[in-house]
């Protein structure tokens, strides 16, 4: 009977509930509320460059975005780049990703679960103002980091019930924002922004180099949300044909909303005023347009707090169901992949993670009036670390699996033999190196936490792997084709399937002759 039902909860598997808007909106949750915590941060670091840290941090985005695309529809399955790196890279490296996407999803968790406080406490600035002192630790917003721990714990039980009502939470609240972000925007440009402000500003407040690159790579959290739209592939209807529409919007409209925000904000107030506004930046601009300030400011505040919360809990998600996947590819014990039998959600992954955020967020507020660049700083490191390795997957995985069907192809290759080395994906390789390093160079905490992050779980996967007999270095023996396959039968991708088999049974073919 206990072996019966070790089979029963062994074929517990993700339910699939996403949909075209809902895998949208997943991604635009994460990505879209970015800018609502970057927009202070990257301001007071660039001043008058802002809009060009932004831009520079969103090319290196747009060519991370197309590689997300391409994998995340060829292999449909839950893990994103953490899974991509395993498969075209080996087992250890796809550990090393999976470290540090797991510190950006919780990071992700406890950095915008800290910003939705923040935008509350709009409508309370004794809450927003309040320090105190804890020991050693001195500015400390006690209040602040009590809400913040309550969004985490609503987040994380929200999470257990189920990804259908995560993820339409997620859809509504993104509707909304799209229609207020995009109303600030046009209501800002054609009725308050001062052409004369914005040029002042960019003649005359321009950073020092060092700055300037500092700014860059915070920049680079407003387009961190690719991943989470991988995450979810393994529960998206028709993957395959889903995620390249979903994805390829995200990074148009991700973009123009990165660039207009500071590019608007420069044409009407002075740099240092958003800046000031950490916790709050895009309410406080929104309060200054003409004739609907008064009511835009608290509008924007209400908004900003739901959709950074929905960003948190996007994190919520990616974490368990990444571990869910480290541990179904051995890398991490098998407890974190178990499914719950009723809610059909990896329960374990979710409470652990979401217990880790928490301690991440008292760790950000015990370090004083820094705890939102704290987080931001650590954020920045996992996320380019990750994408440095999903990159170089990228054209691992077209030289090793050039049969694998792929609904969508990053475009600009160059030939050789038959295989098709995508320019793109090469120049991701070479951006986000240079941002890692970017990274290291210019953030104090990160510098530190980043490596040691990666180091305890490289210690723990060596310690797991070699208390299981498996290969530490080396990878496990697995079957790839037949695991596309499944992949493709398991997401009713069956145009794809066929393709990969005629494909699969040429290149036999073609080796038995030879």
């Amino acid at each position: 009977m206990a072996s019966e039902a070790v089979a029963r909860r062994e074929h517990v598997g993700l339910r699939r509930e996403v949909t075209v808007w809902g895998s949208f909106t997943w991604g635009y949750a994460d990505v879209g509320a970015d800018v609502y915590v970057a927009l202070g941060l990257v301001m007071a670091a660039a001043q008058g460059a802002t809009p060009l840290a932004f831009l520079i941090a969103g090319i290196v985005y747009i060519m991370v975005g197309l590689a997300y695309t391409e994998m995340a529809a060829a292999y449909p399955s839950a893990g994103g780049g953490h899974y991509f790196t395993l498969r075209g890279l080996g087992d250890f490296w796809g550990l090393v990703a999976g470290a540090a996407l797991m510190l950006d999803y919780t990071v992700d968790v406890a950095l915008f679960a800290m910003a939705s406080a923040g935008y509350i406490n709009f409508f309370f600035p004794a809450f927003r103002e309040f320090r105190t002192t804890v020991g050693p630790f001195h500015d400390v917003n006690l209040i602040w980091l009590a809400e913040t721990l309550v969004l985490i714990l609503l987040l994380a039980l929200l999470n257990v019930k189920g990804i259908r009502e995560s993820s339409l939470f997620n859809s509504v609240l993104g509707a909304l924002d799209l229609v207020m972000e995009s109303s600030i925007i046009v209501i800002g440009f054609a009725f308050a922004w001062q052409p004369e402000l914005f040029l002042h500003q960019w003649r005359t407040q321009f950073p020092p180099t060092e700055q300037l690159l500092y700014a860059v790579s915070i920049a680079v959290i407003s387009y961190v949300g690719l991943e989470s739209v991988s995450q979810a592939t393994q529960e998206t209807i028709r993957p395959a044909t889903v995620i390249p529409r979903t994805s390829l919007a995200l990074i148009v409209i991700v973009l123009l909303f990165a660039l207009a925000f500071p590019t608007v904000s420069l044409g009407i107030l002075p740099w240092q005023e958003i800046a000031a506004r950490e916790g709050d930046p895009v309410a406080r601009l929104a309060s200054q347009l003409p004739m609907v300030g008064f009511l835009a400011g608290p509008m924007a505040a209400v908004l900003a707090a739901t959709i950074v919360l929905i960003s948190a809990n996007t994190g919520v998600m990616g974490a368990s169901r990444l571990a869910y996947s480290m541990a179904e590819l051995g890398l991490i014990g098998e407890g974190l992949s178990w499914v719950h039998p009723r809610f059909r959600t990896p329960v374990r992954a979710v409470l652990v993670f979401s217990g880790v955020a928490a301690a991440e967020a008292v760790f950000a507020f015990l370090s004083g009036r820094r705890a939102l660049e704290t987080m931001a700083n650590m954020y920045a490191f996992g996320a380019m670390l990750a994408y440095f390795l999903s990159t170089i997957a990228l054209v691992a995985l077209r030289i090793k699996e050039p049969h694998v069907p792929r609904p969508y192809r990053v475009p600009l290759n160059l030939r050789w033999r038959d295989v098709e080395i995508p320019i793109p994906g090469v120049l991701g390789v070479i951006g986000t190196g240079l941002m890692v390093l970017i990274v290291l160079y210019t953030h104090d905490i990160a510098r530190i936490t980043g490596p040691i992050w990666v180091g305890l779980w490289v210690l723990y996967y060596a310690w797991y792997r070699r208390r299981t007999g498996r290969p530490v270095w080396g990878s496990l023996p697995r079957d790839w084709d037949a695991q596309q396959l499944k992949i493709l039968e398991d997401t009713g991708e069956y145009e794809l399937l066929e393709r990969f088999r005629i494909e699969r049974m040429r290149r036999q073919q073609e080796r038995g002759r030879a």
